[in-house]
């Protein structure tokens, strides 16, 4: 077998370089009694194995729409270099449709198939262009190619995309007919899309690399393409080789993408070259071409995988070239190139056996076959894929809406936690908490019950249980006061707003109006901050107010028929909203707060008016478990110190509170991203670490958190009750991995230490991951715990979405291929850490974004709040840490301090501190009162500017 033929044809695809010495053929339709199946032992999903082209080079044969025939490149005689045939998908005679002049390549019919399209150098010169010299290895010229439109019978030739360099690789949308293609024009050869007449020119692609052979999805939702991302020295050479209008294409990954090619994201992470990939017609599944398998060898075969990343399959096993898979229309037939041969040995040399004409050693034919897709699964993964097989079905378990979203006390919770106790200890790992236990037991706020002493009366009048609710975060107290109305309750002073102006409310019950008024100038943010009720209960409290009473008033709008007021908005509904409504701790905001229907109080803006309001709330506290294992260091030398690697299980349960951005959605909110994946990937790094016990000097700890929704409650407790005495020497935190795009990973938390580039960058590289390495160890995720404690953290994160905190982040949308790449990265650090010696060197820096109490507006003392959920803690706000430089640094302020006053407000909780700052001005002073071991201190400090506020 010509090894070098092979490889020309595999790896040009839709350029292949002219053939040296083209073999004269003939194509004749076999007889009926000489058809034979040419499937091979194996090849299960391929019957009725069939050749349409005898002799020659002939390839990337694709369908008409209609499905009756196929358009094809080829090469026989007397053509001198590639030109394009259309033939019966029966065959028989094919017939030339491209010029004859120059050289043509990656031919398509149009939408409806009144038109074809195809690549051709024939105005640049009407000879074939000289192919590169390929002594000193396979290089791909980059041709003048342009891109035309004819009849199907090759008349009526037309421009259809053109000017300098590169325009080739098309193929069409089957719904409106837009055609993707791959150029040089941006300066790189990247994926463009253009509308059926050429018009509306859009670049679908940006990263450096060959990017081309794309396909739509039958319902043209996505397309798939291959690539190359040379990094490195690899890199300089790729630009070397492009400004020369060549390309050197011999390792190639398959990428998806949205068919406006957003969330493009790498599918396949195989050795040597994958390509010619389409989408099976299901949508699910995409079928290539590969020599993975041997990537130094010729051999090429086709391979299914599922679109994410899972499920690797082998299709067929022919010696030689399998290539240019192409689903028919209804899906029931591939086509597809090959070099299996049919023939009989003859003194004269081979002759194929359907037709008696000669048989050249390294043609390359069409091929069709019936394609079966009931073929059982293969029981084992193939090794490629096994851990993104499993990741995936590790993610599905817990994010099925069986979990119940895995909130705080829910059976789906405990049930993730014992599939996850069981994974760890199927993958090596042992008991990591004392007594051979596996849990970390501690209690968690998740109900706030109504008591029956809760009552409100007004003017004498007892008002029904259904015409009120009081806020989660209001205080359990009775109070009895004449009502003052105070309108929206809006204080800014840059909006130069102040409803308490003139009025005396120390004493009183204010009167509230929901939200902010619609013809209101305010933006956006400051409407959110005004409107939010705790903000208003804060502005009321300060200014002397023993309650509130609010109602939406709403706001008439004038009609030719009557004004129409605003349909009334529901009462709240008791639940608690993270660490901000927890009714212990005096998390409360230090009034009864009480919301009422509108009938009950429409008459009290008017007129005196006296209340009585009684709340009794009663938090339901829960208790919950992080689950913890230990990988022990089987090395001969221990180091001091224990790795912890960590990723939060809970999720938000059945939505329905203000973490969730789909708060009136009340249904599973699975976190398949958020944080199923994160988990996923720890089970993946424990089972990888679980095989090299052997080499580990140092233990690792595996931990799944619970309670980091409600405010890192997990991480945070496991900080303070350590489950060994010995120090931890780093912490790798895995929160929402499963949605890595352009093949890019986020390593936060580079900054906590100084070494940590020169321990990622190298895993990244091993794991064929392009990562951002940088940012401090703050952030909203269980590492900061660690890291306010003094230990350097990373945080390993693929990006935000739409679907982050919402219903819809399912398994479906999930990247196993991306997540079992993060789940390598992270086992070729921890591994790495686990043999240091030396310390690494914490840096405590300030955070890239606002943590804590810093906020765009107002002013900063430059604090971070901690989120403990002490049930018998006092009122205040106990810091995590200070940030270095920060107005509360220079005070003298340290991590542990209470601050139970700002100015002259009272510090009751974290919210009352946001309040303050939100109020305040940077650059003046301000005196801090707070409590440091039992002892009431005070220090002056001068308010600075929020992080991102310039």
């Amino acid at each position: 077998m010509n090894r070098r033929l092979l490889l020309v044809v595999a790896l040009g695809s839709c350029c292949p370089p002219e053939a040296a010495k083209p073999t004269i053929v003939t194509t004749t339709t076999p007889k009926p009694a000489d058809v034979r199946d040419l499937a091979l032992p194996g090849e299960a999903h391929l019957k009725n194995v069939r050749q349409l082209t005898f002799g020659g080079d002939n390839a990337e044969a694709y369908w008409s729409f209609s499905g009756d025939r196929l358009i094809f490149q080829t090469n026989k005689t007397p053509y001198k270099c590639d030109q394009i045939e259309v033939m019966s998908a029966s065959g028989g005679a094919s017939k030339l449709v491209s010029t004859g002049q120059g050289r043509t390549t990656c031919s398509y019919f149009l939408k409806g198939d009144q038109e074809i399209i195809y690549a051709s150098t024939h105005e640049s010169s009407p000879a074939c262009p000289t192919p590169p010299d390929n002594s000193k290895g396979y290089l791909w010229g980059l041709f003048d190619f342009d891109i035309y439109k004819a009849n199907p019978d090759g008349s009526n030739v037309k421009l259809l995309a053109g000017g300098p360099g590169y325009d080739a690789e098309a193929t069409v949308c089957s719904k409106d007919g837009s055609i993707i293609f791959t150029s040089t024009r941006s300066g790189d050869l990247e994926l463009w899309r253009m509308d059926a007449d050429g018009q509306n020119l859009r670049q679908l692609t940006n990263l450096p690399g060959y990017d081309g052979g794309a396909f739509f999805s039958s319902d043209c939702s996505k397309i798939i393409w291959r690539t190359s991302r040379p990094t490195g020295k690899d890199l300089e050479t790729y630009k070397e080789l492009l400004a020369q209008k060549l390309v050197k294409p011999t390792r190639m990954d398959l990428w998806i993408a949205n068919s406006d090619g957003t969330e493009a994201r790498q599918l396949t992470y195989l050795p040597g070259a994958s390509f010619a990939p389409f989408f099976h017609p299901n949508g699910k599944r995409v079928i290539f071409s590969s020599n993975y398998m041997n990537p130094r060898g010729p051999d090429f075969d086709l391979f299914s995988i599922d679109i994410d990343g899972t499920n690797l399959e082998r299709i067929t096993y022919a010696p030689g070239f399998d290539g240019f898979p192409v689903f028919s229309p209804d899906g029931k037939t591939l086509a597809f190139s090959s070099n299996r041969r049919d023939v009989v040995k003859g003194t004269n040399g081979d002759t194929y056996r359907a037709n008696g004409q000669p048989a050249g050693p390294t043609d390359t034919n069409v091929f069709l076959a019936t394609w079966n897709d009931d073929v059982p699964r293969a029981e084992t993964s193939a090794p490629e894929v096994e851990s993104a097989d499993r990741f995936i079905g590790h993610v599905q378990f817990l994010a099925a809406d069986e979990r119940e979203g895995r909130g705080i006390g829910s059976k789906g919770l405990r049930d993730a936690s014992d599939m996850v106790q069981q994974k760890l200890a199927a993958f090596g790992a042992e008991p990591g908490m004392p007594n051979n236990a596996w849990r970390q037991s501690f209690d968690v706020t998740t109900e706030v019950k109504l008591g029956a002493t809760t009552k409100l009366e007004l003017d004498g009048k007892v008002i029904a249980g259904t015409d009120f609710a009081p806020m989660p975060f209001s205080a359990s107290k009775t109070v009895s006061a004449g009502i003052v109305s105070v309108g929206y309750g809006l204080v800014d002073a840059e909006a130069k707003l102040d409803d308490y102006r003139g009025k005396s409310v120390k004493g009183k019950i204010v009167l509230v109006r929901r939200f902010v008024p619609n013809d209101t100038t305010l933006g956006p943010t400051a409407q959110a901050r005004l409107g939010d009720l705790r903000f208003k209960a804060l502005l009321a409290r300060t200014r002397g107010a023993v309650g509130m009473i609010v109602y939406d008033a709403g706001t008439a709008t004038t009609t030719k028929a009557a004004p129409v007021v605003d349909e009334e908005a529901p009462l709240p509904r008791l639940v608690t909203d993270g660490m901000a409504d927890l009714i212990s701790g005096g998390a409360d905001v230090g009034i009864p707060l009480i919301v009422v229907k509108r009938a009950a109080a429409k008459e009290l803006e008017k007129g005196a008016h006296k209340a009585k309001l009684t709340v009794a709330l009663e938090p339901v506290r829960t208790s919950t478990d992080n689950v913890v294992g230990v990988i022990r260091a089987g090395a001969a030398t221990k180091l001091p110190g224990v790795i912890v690697i960590g990723a939060h299980l809970d999720h938000l349960g059945m939505g329905g509170g203000s973490n969730a951005l789909d708060p009136k959605v009340i249904a599973p909110h699975n976190g398949a991203d958020d944080n199923a994946s994160g988990v996923a990937a720890l089970l993946e790094v424990t089972a990888a670490l679980g095989k090299r016990k052997g080499e580990l000097q140092r233990d690792v700890y595996v931990v799944a958190f619970s309670g980091e929704e409600e405010g890192d409650l997990g991480s945070a407790h496991y900080v303070r009750n350590p489950p060994t005495k010995e120090p931890v020497f780093a912490m790798l935190n895995l929160d929402m991995v499963g949605r890595m795009r352009n093949n890019m990973l986020h390593v936060n938390g580079a900054e906590s230490a100084k070494e940590w580039h020169g321990l990622v960058e190298p895993a990244c590289g091993s794991a064929r991951v392009a990562c951002t390495i940088g940012g401090s160890g703050y952030g909203p995720s269980d590492h900061m715990a660690f890291y306010v404690a003094g230990i350097p953290v990373l945080f390993f994160f693929t990006g935000n979405h739409l679907d982050y905190h919402t219903a819809t982040d399912d398994a479906d949308k999930i990247n196993a291929a991306g997540g079992a790449r993060v789940a390598m990265v992270v086992t070729e650090v921890a591994a790495a850490l686990a043999v240091r010696k030396d310390a690494l060197t914490y840096v405590k820096t300030a955070p890239k974004t606002v943590a804590g109490d810093m906020r765009r507006a107002g002013a900063s003392l430059g604090t971070v709040p901690s989120y403990s959920e002490d049930a018998n803690q006092p009122p205040g706000v106990i810091l995590s840490d200070v940030i270095p430089e920060g107005a509360a640094a220079k005070a003298g302020l340290k991590a542990g301090d209470r601050i139970v006053q700002v100015g002259t407000v009272e510090i009751r909780n974290i919210n009352d501190l946001m309040f303050v700052l939100q109020t305040a001005k940077p650059g003046t002073d301000v005196k801090v009162t707070f409590v440091r071991e039992g002892k009431v201190q005070s220090a002056n400090a001068t308010y600075g500017v929020p992080k991102g506020r310039k």
